[in-house]
């Protein structure tokens, strides 16, 4: 008899062995493919900053169109090299967002609800939108706004030579103060979603938002003048009332 129930008892355990171990499984599995996937988007993300190092001379023409006036300079024997390893690995990291979004969107899709999964894949796209157009708009507007402006306040009276490098933490500053900025419809459809805020609420408070674009648009500005200022402020604004708009829309109308 106590065989018996010696018996029982360790099929019992082994049983219960079996089970934690079958628990366990899937969630190493999902370690296993996290690991592939920071590994291959570390090898992406390496081979892209050595291929953009070897053409680095084409993208620092291109930095340097908006103020051809201007005659760079480096202050030390090393500036430049700096500068060119900045530029490359910024410039992968821009390439690399889409692979990095589509890697994370496969990794968390299949657990998602239904709800989850039919917002989530649209905020993304919007959001990679969103910091497209941001910074084609730093380069094609802010930025020459913001050089046009200190070069023609020193103009007759100080010969314009720059440090390239201090050159480039003045764009990339740009660069990442518009990105953020532009992710606001973004932050407004979460909160709309979620049900924190309604897109009417958010349309009343325009007053409130005016002010707000300015000192956000002052603070986020690395240079002083205003014309840089007013247009961030400007595009923060009208930001702030598309995602206002397509909120209310959806709330009031699509449902």
């Amino acid at each position: 008899m106590k065989l018996n129930l010696i018996k029982t008892s360790d099929f019992i355990f082994r049983t219960k062995l079996f089970r934690i171990y079958d628990m366990e499984l899937p969630f190493l599995e999902h370690i296993e493919e996290l690991r592939q996937r920071i590994f291959q988007l570390t090898s992406i993300f390496i081979s892209v900053i050595i291929l953009v190092f070897i053409n680095v001379k084409t993208l620092v023409e291109l930095l340097e169109k908006p103020v051809s006036v201007v005659k760079f300079i480096q202050l030390s024997p090393g500036e430049y090299l700096v500068s060119t390893i900045k530029i490359a690995i910024y410039t992968g990291l821009l390439i690399c967002v889409p692979i990095i979004l589509s890697q994370i969107i496969c990794f968390i899709f299949p657990g998602l609800t239904l709800r989850e999964k039919k917002f989530i894949l649209p905020l993304i796209l919007i959001s990679f939108a969103l910091f497209t157009l941001s910074i084609n708009f730093s380069y094609s507007i802010l930025i020459p706004a913001a050089l046009k402006f200190f070069i023609q306040y020193s103009e007759n009276v100080i010969e314009p030579l720059w440090s390239f490098d201090q050159y480039l933490d003045f764009t990339l500053l740009i660069f990442y103060s518009t990105s953020l900025a532009f992710q606001i419809p973004i932050f407004q459809l979460i909160l709309g979603l979620t049900g924190i805020v309604s897109g009417k609420k958010m349309l009343s408070l325009w007053k409130y938002v005016v002010l707000g674009s300015t000192i956000i648009g002052a603070i986020l500005t690395p240079s002083t003048d205003p014309i840089t200022q007013l247009c961030l402020s400007s595009a923060i604004f009208i930001l702030y009332l598309i995602g206002s708009i397509i909120l209310f829309i959806y709330q009031n109308i699509a449902l």
